[in-house]
């Protein structure tokens, strides 16, 4: 590799003992014109440059100047119309070099090297890692990191939203992972830690004020555009790019973040303390653990609270799935309590129904019992509207069911053959059947839908249909079959088994 002592060696030979011209010497040596130029002018060997011809720009210089002195930061594509509002005919892409070399830069500023005492602070910041898919549903996959400043002690999480739940859950799931609470925590100016902004002057989240005052930290903002101040955090997800994340296979999101959890636990504890390289940050942790402050009795809540309709199905959808409710909650308002796993529904201080949380799409997540007792409902409520229609249309129907339940018959069936044979065959058929059956002690449905058959076939047909005009009909030959052991059917009694013929 060509040092730049060699390089300005090379070029100055080039120049005087070749003689070959800048452009040449510029790609023989492999860097800009402008390179060889400096470095001829630093060895005399050039005069300086010289006076640069006359641009279309020239005259514009002093308005252009004076523009940039008032608005550093204006960007060239409006400058450039100003310019050509005011007769300047030039082209926009040299226009615009020269912009670049006539705009003000800013002083270079020198940082000090933060230092922390152990478990004095931890920097916290979201990371956006793309998506996940999960089901039919495509979610977005955000990276909650927390560093311990001294040790460097890093703890992940993923979750599929950045919202304030999800941020206090990363909070105590990180406290307790790495088992006590930094006294000083440091955010950039996110949504979910700062609320508002003006200069010095900041509202914090009222949540974040909650969480903070629960584990007794000191929740702090970095000064805007102060990289430096949170450089351990994002130096941190930078590392998790491309140390853990970069090439991953993931099956789902619990896979996922237990892989993160190994990862924390194993290949990033063991690398190296940037402070001393003989040490590494799982001995540097074990010295700050006792420094942190102690966690409290309970965690903090961190459930997202949602109000929600139950429609005119028993469901409530959260989070675009559906959550089975008892079937005497439709129409009423309810509350969700959602948690990373846990669905609860409430009303008041009654719980109604509590299910696993899906994060895919579309699903419909129920409780056997709720099904089980909408359908032992819908079932009775239509066995109670036969009823009453029986009631009102054959009177008789009444005593009969009674019997017919004194004498252990399902009066769910014998209520569906009446009400077939009432559809079939009217009210008045089986009214007469019913009066009959009860005179002979019969109770069995079947029986009385027989005698309604019975009765109908010794009647003679209401009308008489004509076939001349259906040939095809006409031309049938319907073959009469022995109907004498139907009649038996009457006389049956309760517990009698027939001789079907089957053997």
């Amino acid at each position: 590799m060509t040092t730049k002592n060699e390089q300005e060696a090379e070029i100055l030979r080039l120049h005087h003992a070749e003689r070959w011209p800048i452009g040449t010497i510029a790609r023989q040596v492999d860097v800009h014109p402008s390179v060889v130029r400096r470095v001829l002018r630093q060895a005399n060997a050039i005069e300086a440059a010289a006076k640069p011809r006359a641009s279309k720009v020239d005259v514009y210089l002093p308005y252009i100047h004076e523009v940039l002195e008032r608005w550093p930061k204006l960007h060239a594509s409006r400058i450039f119309q100003m310019v050509r509002a005011r007769g300047y005919s030039g082209g926009e892409s040299y226009f615009r070099e020269i912009i670049a070399g006539l705009r003000p830069r800013p002083k270079a500023e020198a940082y000090l090297r933060l230092r922390t005492l152990p478990g004095e602070q931890a920097q916290v910041d979201w990371g956006d890692f793309g998506a996940l898919k999960i089901g039919r549903a495509r979610r977005r996959l955000f990276a909650f990191v927390m560093v311990l400043s001294w040790s460097r002690r890093i703890y992940l999480r993923f979750f599929v939203d950045a919202r304030t739940p999800s941020f206090l859950s990363g909070h105590v799931m990180a406290f307790e992972r790495v088992g006590g609470v930094p006294r000083v925590l440091l955010y950039d100016n996110l949504k979910s830690a700062v609320i508002e902004r003006r200069g010095p002057a900041l509202r914090l989240n009222e949540t974040m004020l909650e969480l903070a005052r629960h584990y007794h930290f000191e929740p702090r903002a970095c000064a805007p555009r102060r990289g430096n101040e949170k450089g351990r955090v994002e130096r941190a997800i930078r590392y998790i790019r491309g140390s853990f994340f970069a090439g991953r296979e993931v099956e789902c999101l619990d896979d996922l973040n237990a892989q993160a959890e190994a990862w924390c636990d194993g290949t990033a504890m063991d690398r190296r303390w940037v402070d001393d390289p003989s040490r590494t940050v799982r001995e540097v942790f074990e010295e700050e653990r006792p420094r942190l402050l102690a966690l409290p009795e309970q965690p903090f809540p961190c459930e997202e609270r949602v109000s929600a309709r139950v429609g005119k199905t028993p469901y409530v959808r959260f989070d675009l799935n559906d959550y089975s409710v008892p079937h005497t909650e439709v129409q009423r308002e309810v509350e969700v309590l959602a948690s990373l796993d846990r669905v609860r529904i409430i009303r008041g201080a009654e719980l109604l129904a509590e299910h696993r949380r899906t994060l895919d799409r579309g699903e419909r997540v129920e409780d056997p019992a709720h099904v089980k007792e909408l359908v032992a409902v819908k079932t009775a409520s239509r066995q109670h509207r036969a009823t009453e229609r029986l009631t009102a249309q054959a009177p008789s129907s009444e005593a009969f069911l009674v019997n017919a339940a004194a004498r252990g018959q399902n009066l769910g069936g014998a209520t569906s053959v009446l009400m077939r044979t009432l559809d079939e065959y009217g009210a008045s058929a089986l009214e007469r059947a019913l009066v009959a059956a009860l005179a002979k002690g019969i109770v069995a449905a079947s029986a009385v839908r027989h005698m309604v058959i019975q009765e109908s076939q010794t009647r003679p047909p209401p009308l008489v249909v004509a076939l001349d005009d259906h040939p095809k009909l006409a031309a049938v030959v319907v073959h009469p079959h022995a109907l004498g052991d139907y009649d038996r059917l009457g006389e049956i009694e309760d517990g009698e088994e027939v001789d079907d013929g089957e053997g």
